[in-house]
């Protein structure tokens, strides 16, 4: 584009200088007529130079070069699925962190009657366009809550620029009051269905299609149709499909740890008896008590983390979910993930060597699986779930060693804002911390999965989260972590 741009000012330059001389020319028609030269020489230009400059061979190089250009590069551009799925990333942070769509739209990461959660250095605004299309990916969705906000949103900057042309904008006011108009309807709020349906015929009268909406939404108020019907539009209904459940946004947004909580928790120097940590014991910090959920600072270098990612960004792929004896792609998990065996790299080796010797299990093949690099993008998140198999018929008994037992999740990268682990039945959460490595047991000693250890991994509000998984099995654990004399326990 940039190529385009200067190639097509020289252009322009030189038509400018062409038609500066023509208009010379023409400054005195007599004159023209009278002196020869003139005359030849308009004529020349009206007959020879004039269709140069409508069929200019130069600027249709200059189209071409731009096309094979965008040819060049097409594959690696974003598609409609990444579009849908930036649009959709941006309704999971309005939901999560109850954010203004109309700060948003201004570049402001806020809940209502708090502080901003996030403040970028560089703040950008959404354009009317920019909205239309959130609220178009909701309306298609069948999602009338979001495209209501969002497409609310479009309508008000549109009006506020009707009549004037941006080469952005593929929508228009029309547009934005259309699909709103039938939002409002299918929300069962039919009077404001109505009033919107009126003023887009106020742009264009000899629309069929509104005109009839018109006739029809005036019969339904007629007869009694309530202003609110279905559901009611200004809430998020129950619907996982369109807002997350009330316990996860509570999660997610950081709860404060009760007083007495607290007072059992504290930091400590580890060393679990391993000959491994005596010179530089593992810095443990206590999370929780029930879930049991610890977390080691500075557990990974920062070089170690760099590796980790350049090894496995070659492999990245859409994450996938168990779903009965299968594993498959999900909206309620949005991220990509890779898997890394032990001899892939000694950091790897090195770094296995240091999971077992703060965890005190065996890892050694098949009691553990290869580790899990994922990166979280734009919104990226995982909805509420266990680690630990809670059918016996999951794809995790293949290995033949059992359910798992426990998880190390190791935090590769900081992040802006969000990225939390939200553990939802016990109602707290744990921040990104760079380089530390949080840990917990999924299954009690007794065998039976902890019901506390649903988790969800929080949308991603800034910045670029990496964590790598290490699932560690209980076949191989019963010596390190065996039963207690209380079968509930």
């Amino acid at each position: 584009l940039r190529s385009y741009l200067r190639d097509e000012s020289s252009r322009l330059r030189r038509l400018r200088r062409f038609y500066e001389k023509v208009q010379a020319l023409h400054q005195d028609p007599k004159a023209s007529v009278d002196n020869p030269l003139l005359a030849f020489s308009l004529i020349k230009r009206l007959h020879s130079d004039w269709p140069n400059v409508i069929y200019s061979v130069e600027a249709t190089s200059n189209t071409q070069a731009l096309h094979a250009g965008l040819r060049e590069v097409e594959q690696e551009l974003p598609g409609a699925e990444d579009l849908d799925g930036a649009a959709r990333a941006l309704m999971r942070l309005q939901d999560v962190y109850a954010l203004s769509v109309k700060g948003l739209a201004s570049g402001v990461f806020q809940r209502a009657g708090h502080p901003p959660l996030y403040s970028p250095g560089r703040r950008v605004s959404l354009s009317a366009d920019d909205c239309f299309h959130v609220g178009k990916v909701a309306y298609d969705m069948g999602d009338h809550y979001h495209s209501i906000t969002w497409l609310e949103e479009a309508v008000s900057l549109f009006r506020l620029s009707y009549g004037s042309w941006n080469l952005e904008d593929r929508s228009s006011l029309e547009d934005a009051l259309d699909h709103l108009a039938f939002s409002y309807f299918m929300a069962g709020n039919i009077s404001h269905a109505l009033s919107l349906s009126r003023e887009f015929l106020h742009y264009d009268p000899s629309n069929h299609r509104v005109s009839r909406n018109v006739a029809k939404y005036k019969k339904l108020l007629e007869m009694g149709t309530g202003a609110r019907g279905r559901w009611g539009w200004q809430q998020c209904h129950g619907s996982p499909h369109h807002c997350p459940p009330s316990h996860t946004i509570l999660s997610c947004l950081s709860p404060q740890p009760a007083p007495e909580r607290l007072l059992r928790l504290g930091c400590s120097y580890e060393t679990n008896g391993s000959p491994y940590l005596l010179l530089q014991p593992a810095k443990k910090e206590m999370i929780q008590i029930q879930p049991y959920v610890a977390l080691y600072h500075d557990f990974i270098s920062d070089a170690e983390a760099e590796t980790i990612k350049e090894l496995a960004g070659p492999w990245l792929q859409r994450s996938v979910v168990a779903s009965g004896e299968k594993q498959q792609k999900a909206e309620y998990r949005i991220s990509k993930s890779a898997w890394l065996k032990d001899t892939a790299d000694p950091v790897v080796q090195a770094l296995d060597r240091r999971i077992a010797a703060v965890t005190g299990l065996d890892l050694r093949p098949p009691y553990a699986e290869y580790l899990q690099v994922v990166n979280y993008g734009l919104g990226g998140h995982y909805e509420p779930h266990f680690d630990h198999a809670t059918s016996t018929k999951s794809p995790l008994y293949r290995m033949k060693s059992g359910n798992r037992i426990a998880t190390v999740m190791i935090y590769l990268s900081a992040v802006e804002a969000g990225g939390s682990t939200a553990f939802i039945h016990a109602n707290f959460s744990v921040p990104v911390v760079k380089n530390a490595a949080l840990f917990w047991w999924n299954l009690r000693r007794n065998g039976n999965g902890d019901g506390d250890t649903l988790h969800a991994g929080c949308p991603v509000l800034a910045g670029d989260k990496w964590v790598a998984n290490k699932w560690i099995h209980e076949h191989g654990q019963e010596f390190r972590r065996p039963c207690s004399v209380d079968p509930q326990d």
